[in-house]
């Protein structure tokens, strides 16, 4: 598989599938909610001063970047690749930073926000292009990685949304240690989603060395 940022998969995302997607999942209340539960778990782990910028790569329409607005007064900032999901992150953020693109090519330098994340975006990339995607999100990360994603012991694909070749699930701590050895696990945990209405997610938060 070509691993030009030009793939099946990001390709899905930039059009109708994408839009989709958006239909199924608005910036609601209850959404918005869960999400912040969720973030101001992760955020107790951070150590010393607090992210002065934070990225989120995927952002769709912004539900986590609303919640993070409730939860701290971070720089936000979003890559995406589906231009209606643009436009209304464009009324969530500055248009500046919001962003056009996908993980695996992000137009920001080398350690230019202090948290980089992605929740449900890297189950979505092709495992061929796994690591090229990493390596960009480790790049522009100065502190913090956070990787909120679904779970399997061994790799494995699923049909999603009648899609092949569109849902890889792994454990995803594990390929971030295997590929990213001076990482430090900060903590990981689970949302089930009985109790908190996301969808049964394991999250790691790592720390890049000083």
């Amino acid at each position: 598989m070509s691993k030009s940022n030009d793939t099946h998969q990001s390709a899905l995302w930039r059009g109708h599938f994408g839009d989709e997607y958006i239909e199924r999942n608005p910036v609601s209340a209850g959404n918005v909610q869960a999400a912040a539960m969720l973030w101001a778990q992760i955020l107790l782990r951070v150590q010393g001063e607090r992210p002065r910028q934070i990225l989120e790569v995927g952002a769709n329409i912004g539900i986590n970047l609303c919640a993070l607005r409730g939860l701290t007064d971070a720089e936000l900032f979003a890559v995406e690749p589906n231009a209606a999901a643009r436009q209304q992150l464009a009324q969530v953020l500055p248009a500046g930073n919001v962003l056009d693109g996908v993980a695996a090519k992000i137009a920001l330098a080398d350690a230019s926000v202090d948290l980089v994340f992605t929740r449900g975006v890297l189950i979505h990339i092709h495992p061929d292009d796994l690591l090229a995607s990493c390596r960009e999100l480790h790049r522009v990360a100065r502190r913090y990685i956070v990787s909120i994603e679904y779970f399997s012991a061994n790799p494995e694909e699923l049909r999603y949304r009648n899609q092949s070749s569109a849902l890889f699930k792994r454990d995803f701590g594990a390929f971030w240690l295997d590929n990213f050895p001076g990482l430090r696990v900060l903590d990981y945990g689970f949302a089930w989603q009985r109790l908190t209405g996301l969808d049964n997610l394991t999250w790691w938060m790592f720390e890049k060395p000083g």
